[in-house]
């Protein structure tokens, strides 16, 4: 079982070749009537190219290609030592939008970032977990998180990015943190194709450090509707089947509804800012949170409120029963935790 999202990556060279399917006739001979060299392939053609510029007059001749043709091509751009049997085809739009966007699309496809930790704490403030969160490497360019995504998502590199950086959390929690601390890893929803398939990279990444899938907890982030709810409760059986914990994220906020959540029964439950924030004087946001925290707690459901910055917020929300916290208050993302867990000490 194969899935063309999941295949590796390679950032695209200086030089290399744009390779073109399916091999209409009416493409080969507009390269050749602009001097370029062609050759055909069993898909359709190949064109090399020495530098950037070249490649991008390359896909601007296509405008003049009938645009139901320009809607059925699509595009594999290699380097000149990359294998072909790791090529990933793209639509001409978002090879478009990956040129446009080339310095962003640079850093997902190096990996050119690392995972910040940001404390949760129980109702005693202890700290018993970390959410996972990307930020840019050191020695990277600069970049907002849902820039990064939001790129991905445009230039057809989510299933990527999603990917890596719940490897790059499971890496990061491997030099950090000891057994039986929890590690919550978002994940989106629309970049699981196929669950057994396209998650077997995190499990085999866990396995491979050593890890207690027991210790993880998976959270759903998605900015656009989940219309597919059984997808994402295959995604969530899949994960529970390896022994890892899953969590709702935002509940209360957007599209993440009540009946989703009971429909779902997540292990967690995190309840968004928009109702923590000054919880403590608003009686609309208490009412809110108090149903939100029952029905979670009538399945089974830990929750857990976000975006903390008062200990007003955190009393209010400790007296309903909310039992797990997060937020500047106790922690802002950092590099390291500010426990050292080998010698007990706070850094």
């Amino acid at each position: 079982m194969q899935c063309d999202n999941c295949t590796t990556l390679e950032p695209i060279e200086d030089q290399g070749y744009v390779y073109i399917r399916p091999g209409y006739a009416e493409v080969h001979q507009l390269f050749l009537d602009h001097g370029l060299s062609v050759q055909e392939t069993s898909e359709g053609c190949t064109v090399a190219y020495e530098v950037l510029e070249e490649m991008l007059t390359l896909i601007k001749l296509l405008k003049d290609i009938s645009p139901g043709i320009r809607e059925e091509l699509s595009f594999s751009v290699t380097g000149r030592e990359t294998s072909l049997s790791r090529r990933k085809w793209l639509p001409l739009k978002q090879l478009e939008e990956q040129l446009k966007h080339l310095d962003v699309v640079n850093i997902i496809m190096e990996q050119q970032f690392t995972s910040f930790m940001q404390p949760i704490v129980d109702s005693r403030q202890n700290i018993v977990a970390y959410e996972f969160l990307l930020r840019p490497r050191e020695d990277s360019a600069p970049f907002q998180p849902y820039q990064l995504f939001e790129t991905a998502r445009t230039t057809g590199l989510h299933s990527f990015l999603d990917r890596s950086a719940r490897i790059s959390a499971i890496e990061t929690s491997a030099l950090w943190l000891p057994r039986g601390i929890k590690r919550f890893v978002n994940f989106l929803p629309s970049s699981i194709y196929n669950p057994e398939y396209c998650l077997s990279h995190t499990f085999n990444t866990i396995n491979r450090l050593s890890l207690d899938p027991s210790d993880f907890v998976f959270e759903v982030v998605e900015t656009e509707r989940v219309d597919n709810v059984n997808h994402l409760q295959s995604i969530f059986e899949v994960y529970r089947r390896n022994g890892i914990a899953v969590a709702m994220d935002d509940v209360g906020a957007g599209y993440s509804t009540l009946e989703q959540m009971v429909r779902l029964k997540p292990d967690y439950v995190k309840i968004d800012r928009s109702l923590i924030d000054r919880c403590d004087q608003n009686v609309e946001q208490q009412q809110q949170l108090a149903i939100i925290a029952n029905t979670a707690r009538e399945f089974g459901a830990n929750v857990l409120a976000e975006g903390i910055e008062r200990q007003e917020e955190f009393e209010f929300c400790r007296q309903i029963g909310i039992d797990l916290a997060q937020g500047y208050l106790f922690g802002k993302p950092a590099a390291r935790p500010p426990m050292d867990y080998q010698n007990t000490l706070v850094v």
